[in-house]
């Protein structure tokens, strides 16, 4: 039966794939807020009657960065709301806090504070952190490591390229030779 289930190699991130976490909503609303912020700086603001009106280069430069700003707030929301579930943490609650918290001091508390990612071990089910190696509930291997230094290693590496530990000599469980070339 543990052969069915393949060893997930060490997953890395890379920025291709973060930028998958934003939902098409949150594309939507950045644009939105984009134009509705154009409008503000082209039509609403320069109608006050009290203030002679800003220079041109003065009046471009604000609206681009604060357009850009609010939309790219909304696109962080929206990364968080999809992050937050992969790493364990309630997606409604850090919405809110990065709504809520002033100046992206919410944002920056979820940054701080994220979970490393989660997975489920394929043999028992259980909650794993991306960077154990093993289950902590039944030590089936969720990853290949050295056998030496215990640090992550491709399944198709012979040398841990860490500590130069050859892995062909180490133990490896049978489902792992089938991954071997």
């Amino acid at each position: 039966m543990a052969a069915r289930f393949p060893l997930r190699e060490h997953q890395e991130t890379t920025f291709s794939s973060e930028l998958k976490l934003i939902p098409r909503w949150s594309v939507a609303a950045a644009i939105l807020i984009f134009v509705v912020m154009q409008y503000l700086f082209w039509v609403v603001f320069p109608q006050g009657r009290h203030h002679p009106p800003a220079p041109m280069g003065l009046r471009i430069y604000f609206a681009l960065s604060w357009g850009a700003l609010a939309s790219l707030y909304m696109l962080m929301v929206g990364y968080v709301s999809n992050d937050s579930p992969r790493r364990g943490m309630s997606a409604r609650i850090w919405m809110v806090i990065c709504l809520v918290m002033p100046g992206g001091i919410g944002a920056v508390l979820y940054f701080l504070l994220r979970q490393p990612v989660i997975s489920l071990c394929p043999a028992c089910g259980t909650r794993v952190e991306s960077e154990y190696h093993f289950c902590p509930q039944c030590a089936y291997q969720v990853s290949a490591s050295c056998g030496k230094c215990y640090r992550s290693v491709r399944i198709t590496d012979l040398y841990c390229v860490h500590c130069g530990h050859d892995l062909v000599s180490d133990n490896r469980p049978a489902r792992l030779h089938a991954f071997q070339s």
